[in-house]
């Protein structure tokens, strides 16, 4: 049926009904400095063409600034055909099926993510998704918490070289549910985490499990076989933060040490989804087979029906919504409708070959950016040892006063490290993916020359 907007009196007696004197009262809840204050930059009564006019000048004024920025969130290459098939009417407006088994396209899309997931992971199981890289890896610590069998401790070993915001949302999440997380700082020559820093900040005690990330949020490499193989020794479960980019060339969480990561988990967002301002991403968590009855979320599964014909169905839902409260893992499958498709036709349309291209392309881009940038008197890596796409730089002059200097003109020159890392001030971490061009790290090496040149 056509939309049909409520009328004043509709609204009164609404009001009247519940007892409030205004919508406004409806969200007093709400602390005033957060609330929308109009749209004070637009005049009022403006036609819907004059409006649009407006905002794509002021648009256009921001710039097209060359992404030399990483951390977390990457600037890829999408095929037009994966938002082209995604924003598709049967996708766009779908949202996670409650009558599951009446929609087959959709889960048949879930069962063709978790399938790739599995196989880029190397993990047994897939769940269907979840809200992001930070909130999976704080499902996957409790999780493993709840899957130690061989101790009851609540502790978690976590490196320093994690993202930074995957620490503190984990922090939030599971901080008070009587879980420790206790940091591992980094060896400062390397900008790794080796066994013997573990080793150092590990006690006698009993841990739960040890987050082990691949690449850190340095740019930098574990020595993941050695690190597995050491915690497993001491009883932890291992927890891999991976790049699924990363994986098309590095070995997969299931192949790490003798018995491979327990579980594994990540953000999807390189797999098809643009930088969007933050999001929306998508988080992916997979395990060992021995552990999918505390994977949260839900599992869809492929079948014959009772004629013999191919058929999807949910094999496990962990949901409150289909088992007891009390057994529940997780509420969490928002996201299932839309990103979940776009990261399937992603890989789909990529294939294996395609991804191995595109880590390796990231990566011989990277090396190059660092080759270039270095030539500057003072600008060295950080960091000895591997890395994937990202570089640490170790800078000459103060790093938030150089970014400035760049992007006003145009280039967004990466991550201030000593925002996050105090000790390491002024450092600078670049990433180029296989977006960026010969012309680009050029134009970006010759600004930085004269931009640190200026300061004498």
């Amino acid at each position: 049926m056509p939309f049909i907007p409520h009328t004043e009196a509709d609204v009164a007696d609404m009001l009247a009904a519940i007892g409030a004197d205004s919508i406004d009262d409806l969200f007093d809840e709400i602390p005033p400095e957060l609330r929308a204050k109009g749209l004070d930059g637009i005049p009022a009564g403006l036609p819907e063409m004059d409006v649009a006019r407006l905002l794509q000048r002021r648009a256009r004024a921001d710039g097209e600034p060359l992404c030399f920025i990483g951390a977390g969130a990457y600037a890829h290459h999408i095929p037009a055909a994966v938002w082209q098939i995604t924003t598709r009417g049967e996708f766009y407006s779908a949202y996670t099926p409650y009558q599951a088994e009446a929609s087959q396209g959709t889960l048949q899309v879930l069962y063709e993510f978790q399938s790739m997931m599995t196989a880029l992971t190397g993990m047994d199981v897939s769940n269907a998704s979840l809200y992001d890289g930070a909130s999976a890896l704080a499902e996957a610590i409790l999780m493993a918490v709840r899957a130690n069998r061989k101790t009851a401790s609540k502790r978690v070993l976590v490196p320093r070289s994690l993202h930074p915001s995957y620490r503190r949302t984990a922090r939030g999440l599971v901080g008070n549910q009587g879980i420790e997380l206790v940091e591992v700082d980094f060896d400062p020559s390397t900008g790794t985490t080796p066994v013997a820093q573990l080793e150092a900040a590990a006690d006698d005690g009993e841990w739960a499990a040890l987050v082990l990330p691949q690449p850190s949020f340095n740019g930098t490499l574990e020595d993941v076989d050695s690190v597995t193989d050491w915690a497993h020794g001491r009883n932890m479960l291992v927890i891999g933060v991976v790049n699924p980019v990363a994986l098309a060339l590095l070995s997969p969480p299931g192949e790490w040490g003798s018995d491979g990561a327990d579980i594994a988990c990540g953000e999807g967002q390189p797999l098809g989804m643009p930088l969007a301002s933050g999001g929306p991403y998508l988080g992916f968590l997979t395990c060992k087979q021995a552990f999918v009855r505390q994977l949260p979320g839900r599992i869809a599964g492929r079948t014959l029906d009772a004629e013999g014909k191919l058929g999807y169905t949910l094999t496990l839902q962990a949901r409150e919504q289909h088992i007891r409260r009390s057994k529940a893992t997780s509420n969490i499958c928002t996201n299932q409708g839309l990103l979940v498709t776009a990261a399937t036709i992603h890989m789909a349309i990529l294939g294996g070959e395609g991804l191995e291209r595109v880590a390796a392309a990231c990566h011989a881009n990277t090396r190059r950016l660092t080759a270039l940038l270095c030539e500057i008197p003072g600008v060295e890596p950080l960091f000895d040892g591997p890395v994937f796409h990202e570089q640490a730089l170790k800078l000459p002059a103060p790093t938030a006063e150089v970014l400035r200097a760049l992007a006003a003109h145009d280039i967004l020159g990466g991550f201030d490290l000593g925002a996050e890392y105090p000790e390491l001030d002024p450092a600078l971490l670049v990433c180029a993916t296989e977006l960026r061009t010969e012309e680009e790290m050029l134009a970006f090496r010759d600004l930085l020359l004269e931009v640190l040149g200026a300061r004498g």
